[in-house]
């Protein structure tokens, strides 16, 4: 072994300085989350006249995940799940009155925390962590102040069915003012500028769209892109809650929404108006990809973008989320990783909302982070066909588990009652198999995903509805 001399150490003194100066600089997060977009876009085929070129530009230029899941179908828990590392069955946050800071996730790191703690700027606009529990800590900036999520939309002079009792913001129709007066305007406009900011440091900056969350009022130019005359309807089977458990059928509340909208023959009206909503948060996605290609950040930023749980449209006589069928689990998830990724992968293996958090600690290379309850995708962002032998688990209220393989849904609900459903053959969930003898070992090894704690609901507030 060559002894090192004193002149030997000098010369490699002198030569950190150039060699730290050598290092790259880290890669830089475009975070984009979508509100309530289940898989109306262009690219994963849910609806035959959506219309997303801007969503569909995107999933070309990386990795379309066909088969991903939220961790629970609502705003507050998926999006403190996907934030914190910590699914809801640890955290005890299972709905949307629910803050994680006042939970057993209470000192967690979330990822724009970890980010910050490794170097970089955190900032952002819009809905990223739910409403009414910003969490002002994750972030060095935010717009337009770190306790309101996202700037307040106009409403119609007269409101479409403001005639229907109960109605709440469970509303659409068309709006006379222009994107500008938007919200969901001024949130594109503000991580756009920051695209053409010079930032001394690398960053982890978040758009948070809004639409099309609930109410449905969005330009009408948007109307105009979906005639009502020609809107094509879900496949919905009347008889559909027949063979699903009281619990489940208490959950879809087929007299509820669903029995609104019929009565008052508003089931084209409400698929025309998610489809405008959809059209509309495509084109403030397109507005922010127009700013970030004509950035210098093009080429060393990795860009993920997610919708926080799916949504129905009147499949199992069912609306809005708050289920654990396919419509309301199935989400958006799509990512862009410079030197890892090639244009137009398409995974349908099923992944997890929980997978982002490793995965952006992996590809970023920062600090381990302990206790994150996914798995890094960057096997699957390498090869989308690689192989992979978890399924996506998602939680809905204490105990009520839905665990989905590339084949198989299976749900068990906190009494024991289960569905199962064979994708293979029933894409829409008509059938339920669980008390079919055949399938009783499809159903043990699905269950084996089940997580073995629970934990009691947290603290619950006055605040943070739908």
């Amino acid at each position: 072994m060559p002894v090192m001399t004193r002149r030997h150490l000098l010369a490699g003194a002198a030569a950190l300085p150039g060699f730290l100066k050598a290092q790259p600089r880290k890669n830089n997060v475009l975070f984009i989350a979508v509100d309530d977009l289940n898989d109306w876009i262009g690219c994963l085929g849910g609806h035959p006249q959506t219309k997303t070129p801007n969503f569909d530009r995107l999933a070309a230029r990386g990795v379309l995940f066909t088969k991903a899941y939220c961790a629970a179908p609502l705003c507050n828990p998926s999006r403190a799940a996907l934030m914190t590392g910590m699914r809801p069955s640890t955290s005890g946050v299972y709905d949307n009155n629910q803050p994680f800071r006042q939970s057993p996730a209470k000192d967690a790191v979330t990822i724009a925390q970890h980010f910050r703690a490794n170097g970089y700027k955190t900032m952002g606009s819009g809905k990223i962590f739910h409403d009414a529990f910003p969490d002002p800590a994750s972030w060095d900036e935010w717009y337009p102040k770190p306790d309101v999520q996202k700037p307040a939309d106009p409403v119609p002079a007269n409101r479409p069915l403001s005639g229907i009792p109960n109605t709440g913001h469970f509303d659409w129709g068309p709006l006379k003012s222009g994107d500008s007066e938007m919200g969901d305007y001024k949130v594109a406009d503000y991580v756009s500028g920051q695209l053409k900011k010079k930032h001394d440091k690398p960053f982890f900056l978040a758009c948070g769209i809004f639409k099309p969350h609930l109410p449905w009022y969005v330009p009408e130019k948007y109307f105009d892109m979906h005639p009502l005359s020609s809107i094509k309807l879900p496949s919905i089977k009347e008889d559909d809650l027949s063979d699903i458990p009281p619990i489940g059928v208490k959950m879809a509340k087929p007299n509820g929404d669903h029995a609104k909208v019929i009565q008052y023959k508003q089931h084209q009206r409400a698929v025309q108006s998610y489809l405008a909503a959809i059209s509309f948060a495509d084109a403030q996605l397109g507005r922010v990809l127009d700013a970030f290609d004509a950035s210098p950040y093009k080429d060393n930023t990795t860009i993920v973008l997610w919708s926080d749980h799916g949504w129905h449209l009147g499949q199992k006589l069912h609306w809005r989320k708050f289920a654990l069928w396919e419509e309301a689990t199935h989400n958006v998830f799509m990512m862009v990783a410079p030197g890892v990724t090639k244009p137009n992968g398409r995974c349908g293996r099923p992944v997890s909302l929980m997978d982002i958090y490793p995965t952006l600690v992996e590809l970023h290379g920062l600090s381990a982070k302990a206790g994150l309850e996914g798995t890094s995708l960057v096997p699957l962002l390498r090869n989308p066909v690689a192989a992979w032998d978890r399924p996506a688990l998602t939680t809905y209220g204490r105990n009520n588990h839905s665990v989905r393989s590339e084949r198989f849904r299976y749900i068990r609900y906190s009494d024991g009652t289960e569905e199962l459903y064979d994708h293979q053959d029933d894409e829409l969930e008509w059938h339920n198999l669980a008390g079919n003898p055949q399938y009783e070992a499809v159903k043990r090894e699905l269950a084996r995903w089940l997580p073995s704690v629970n934990a009691a609901d947290s603290v619950r507030t006055r605040g943070g509805r739908e």
